[in-house]
């Protein structure tokens, strides 16, 4: 198989050491006899993507991660209504070269809608309201994906200027009243797998649903010291894993 008679597919962002995506898409390639091959692209700058799509004229369609979901924007042609919403893009589709050989670049986002099949099995009626960890453009496609589930996100972050809360705003009263917590940082991502958000865990209960992005490690710190107080925890795996077929779905429509 070689790059310029197979279809091509990557992953931008930086760094990219955790990712499991090219595991995943060249095992689901082998395993459906598709003749394609999916590559990581660790590009230290966002203005490096010109020259890696003149690079791999291959290339069909990249998934987006931190930190580009919001600065690939002004590099698109158009995008989805969703992504317009959020406000971050995690999936481009290359579409044919227009005539001055410029690739067409279609942006979306399929991380709203991966979260929210992932989570919907664990809500119960009284989780009325969320608090968001992390003003990232994941932290916008949760967002997205709480509001249309009914759930009132409140964001967390170090600054007031990003959010509703900073991390030591977080009391007693605000934990209790938001039974569903989401970590869309990267803290506790390999390889700094001790790391974790600076909440008081301890106001935890078995009520409370905790909800890290994170997938590498399977178990996080955020995790661990929630799942030490009761709660239920769950990772990014299967998000990872249902924004990837949404992302395939987008890749091969006509």
């Amino acid at each position: 198989m070689t790059e310029a008679s197979a279809k091509m597919y990557g992953l931008i962002g930086y760094p990219l050491g955790h990712s499991f995506s090219a595991k995943y898409f060249n095992e689901k390639f082998a395993e459906e006899g598709i003749d394609n091959s999916y590559r990581l692209f660790p590009l230290q700058s966002i203005d490096e993507l010109g020259n890696l799509l003149e690079s791999y004229p291959a290339l069909q369609g990249l998934n987006i991660t931190i930190p580009y979901k919001e600065k690939v924007i002004p590099f698109l042609s158009d995008i989805s209504p969703e992504a317009l919403a959020i406000g971050a893009v995690n999936v481009i589709k290359i579409n044919n070269y227009n005539e001055g050989r410029i690739p067409i670049l279609s942006g979306y986002n399929t991380d709203w809608k991966g979260f929210s099949l992932s989570l919907i099995p664990l809500l119960n009626e009284s989780v009325k309201s969320a608090l968001v960890l992390g003003t990232g453009g994941a932290s916008k496609a949760v967002c997205y994906a709480l509001k249309r589930l009914g759930i009132t996100p409140h964001l967390v972050s170090r600054s007031h200027s990003s959010s509703e809360y900073i991390y030591k705003d977080l009391n007693e009263d605000i934990i209790k009243e938001n039974l569903l917590i989401v970590n869309t940082t990267p803290l506790g991502m390999s390889p700094n797998v001790v790391s974790c958000p600076d909440i008081p865990y301890h106001y935890l209960t078995d009520r409370h649903i905790c909800y890290d992005l994170v997938y590498n490690p399977e178990v996080t710190e955020f995790m661990t010291r929630s799942a030490h107080y009761g709660a239920t925890v769950k990772n990014g795996l299967e998000m990872l894993h249902r924004q990837a077929e949404l992302s395939w779905e987008i890749w091969n429509a006509r």
